[in-house]
């Protein structure tokens, strides 16, 4: 399965390493077709999709094998009881003297002229909020490395949230600036750990992609 990068299989989950630049799902036209979600189909045929990751991403995702574990895993999603950590490089020096996890609470709207994008709308986006922690400074590249949790699961949501505290993510060719966006040849986000419970026998199940960049 040199296509398929399988972290975990058993009869009711299945665990991928999606490598960035590849949909999770199938998009609008041919050229869209190849995907993870068809990848994994053509080896587990029941595999159905739980959860996505932009196509810029890179890391761990979920899906569910046959409709039952589905309905379990996404229920398990609403509910906010599967933990998500990503890792990502931002531009600029954070500062780290508070060295706590803290919150972007910020609302998230589709920008409806320029979709996919998204923006912060306080008056019509939905409720949105980020937990992150710095990792480390490059103060010569003038770069951090971030953790991020998102609590809620918006589209693009770390990706918009870092972009309006000032410090967008490298590499990021829909919200970054020119010169942020043409510091890497990928976006570097990344979906490094995932803990949820398993959807038949109910064990904890914690799953870890090391970050590549």
């Amino acid at each position: 399965m040199s296509e398929l990068a399988v972290v975990f299989v058993d009869d009711t989950l299945l665990v991928l390493d999606k490598p960035a630049g590849l949909l999770s799902v199938p998009g609008r036209g041919e050229d869209k077709q190849d995907c993870l979600s068809r990848r994994a189909q053509q080896h587990f045929p029941d595999a159905l999709v739980v959860h996505r990751l932009d196509m810029a991403t890179s890391g761990l995702l979920v899906m569910a094998r046959g409709t039952a574990a589905q309905r379990s895993l996404n229920d398990a999603f609403a509910a906010r009881s599967v933990q998500k950590r990503y890792e990502a490089v931002v531009e600029g020096v954070m500062d780290t003297t508070d060295d706590a996890s803290q919150l972007i609470d910020l609302p998230i709207f589709l920008d409806w002229p320029n979709r996919p994008k998204r923006i912060i709308d306080s008056q019509h986006g939905k409720p949105s909020t980020t937990r992150w922690q710095v990792l480390a400074t490059n103060p010569i590249n003038g770069t951090s490395r971030v953790a991020l949790e998102p609590i809620t699961g918006r589209s693009h949501q770390l990706r918009v949230h870092l972009q309006a505290i000032g410090h967008a993510i490298l590499g990021d060719q829909l919200y970054a600036s020119p010169e942020v966006a043409a510091r890497c040849n990928r976006l570097l986000l990344h979906a490094c750990a995932l803990e949820l419970t398993h959807p038949a026998d109910l064990r904890p199940m914690h799953f870890v992609s090391p970050t590549p960049f």
